[in-house]
């Protein structure tokens, strides 16, 4: 997989530079895309700034409200945005591999060192962005699984669906093990607790079993008591939640690594490459194409991600079930309706159909980077104890209120900076650093 140099390609070896992407060689479907995808983030990350994470966000039974609205709510984002729009965002950081290596090839040019120090840079501030704003940085797991994906950067699409394929149930199998780890571990800690209400003196190594059940029940099953303490930290001071995200954000960042991170965003992020090879991703195939992907995603993966919420609801969003088969529907289901959700935009675009807002959603694209770290500044300001102190206070249909705050506010506030300035804050600074050079920032 080593990279073609100047000598492959007919033209000078004299080195060539390579810079960001200007605004001529950018593809606007890419934009549009971007710019809707971090946007329906937001949409299910407003559940981890306003709730305990990943208690509440993944169990709804926890906080945030049973009644009918707010379970409505639920069932609503459920369906429609878990994983699906982070699914999108992993398959357009494979196609911006494809893209930028492509172009650097076209110049006769070595892109390898820069993007590894671009990928550098993001890991950095993904690091930064986890252990000092916010606990659910995915920037973190982005940068070091696409240096892996840059190795399959010149497969074919075919050959890059089929490794997605092989790498997808991983992240599956993994999670049947944790369930089926729960699954003993109860009934060990049954058979011990009978024991111990029996009367009889438990050994060491009896009270350890008990003392780690309680550990993992406490992650996986809290009680009200247990929550209420992670409310009443993120009520508290700056200081406070920072030691206490600190040791969450680094377990985090391992644990989706080996879970998920080098299996399903790999995967994500190689469909992705296969996509934008194809011209699925830069509209370049029919109207007629891309109505049925439409259909048929839609068909397949709305039925599967409706089932899911059911099917979690009515197991009571048990840790065990949901690792063990509870979590298939929506695992596959997320990325087929994901595909569903490029259609459709894709559509829009073709058709010219509300091109105005759909400019808007490009120019957000543009600053996906400065727009998602935006969110974490604005909605902790807003939930944690050292802003307005409303963590754990308002239930879910109040949280899509600040959803939609927010997402006004970047389709009002991006088309107006980029109107006068070449990047994002964000996007500026990463390219700076990447190409280690100050770069130009007003037009």
């Amino acid at each position: 997989m080593s990279e073609q140099g100047p000598e492959l390609t007919g033209q000078s070896a004299a080195p060539v530079s390579v810079g960001p992407i200007t605004g001529a060689e950018r593809i606007a479907s890419l934009d549009v895309l971007r710019g809707v995808a971090i946007l329906g983030i937001l949409v299910m990350n407003i559940y981890a700034f306003a709730m305990p994470f990943p208690l509440a966000y993944n169990n709804p039974l926890l906080m945030g409200g049973t009644d009918a609205l707010n379970m409505g709510v639920w069932f609503t984002t459920h369906i429609l945005f878990d994983q699906k729009f982070l699914s999108i965002f992993a398959m357009l950081f494979g196609a911006g591999i494809i893209l930028m290596t492509h172009r650097a090839e076209e110049k006769g040019a070595r892109y390898g060192r820069t993007f590894f120090r671009r990928q550098f840079w993001l890991l950095i501030l993904g690091a930064l962005h986890a252990y000092f704003i916010w606990v659910g940085d995915i920037l973190f797991i982005y940068a070091a699984v696409g240096m892996l994906a840059y190795l399959f950067r010149k497969r074919r699409p075919l050959t890059l669906i089929v490794i997605a394929c092989l790498l997808l149930p991983v992240t599956l199998l993994l999670d049947y093990a944790i369930g089926f780890q729960m699954e003993k571990a109860q009934t060990v800690v049954a058979e011990v607790t009978a024991l111990e209400e029996a009367g009889e003196v438990l050994s060491d190594e009896q009270k350890k079993i008990l003392s780690n059940w309680e550990e993992q029940r406490a992650y996986m099953s809290p009680d009200a008591e247990a929550i209420q303490k992670i409310v009443v930290i993120h009520q508290g001071s700056y200081a406070e939640i920072t030691a206490y995200r600190m040791p969450v954000a680094i377990g985090t960042q391992i644990f989706g690594l080996i879970s998920f991170g080098l299996w399903r965003i790999t995967a994500l992020m190689l469909i992705g490459m296969a996509l934008i090879k194809t011209g699925v991703l830069s509209a370049e195939r029919s109207t007629s194409f891309y109505r049925k992907m439409m259909l048929l995603c839609y068909g397949i993966g709305l039925s599967l991600t409706v089932f899911s919420a059911i099917d979690l609801h009515a197991h009571g969003f048990n840790p065990t079930y949901v690792y063990q088969m509870g979590g298939l529907p929506n695992y596959f289901g997320s990325i087929i309706v994901g595909l569903g959700h490029i259609a459709l935009v894709m559509l829009l675009i073709k058709t010219g159909f509300v091109q105005g807002l759909l400019q808007r959603f490009a120019a957000v694209g543009r600053m996906a980077l400065t727009n998602y770290l935006m969110h974490s500044v604005i909605l902790t300001t807003v939930f944690y104890g050292y802003g307005l102190g409303l963590y754990g206070e308002v239930p879910r249909f109040g949280q899509m209120g600040f959803v939609a705050a927010v997402i006004a506010l970047q389709l009002v506030l991006s088309p107006w900076w980029l109107a006068r300035y070449r990047f994002g804050p964000v996007e500026w600074l990463w390219r700076s650093l990447t190409y280690w050079q100050m770069q130009p920032m007003a037009r």
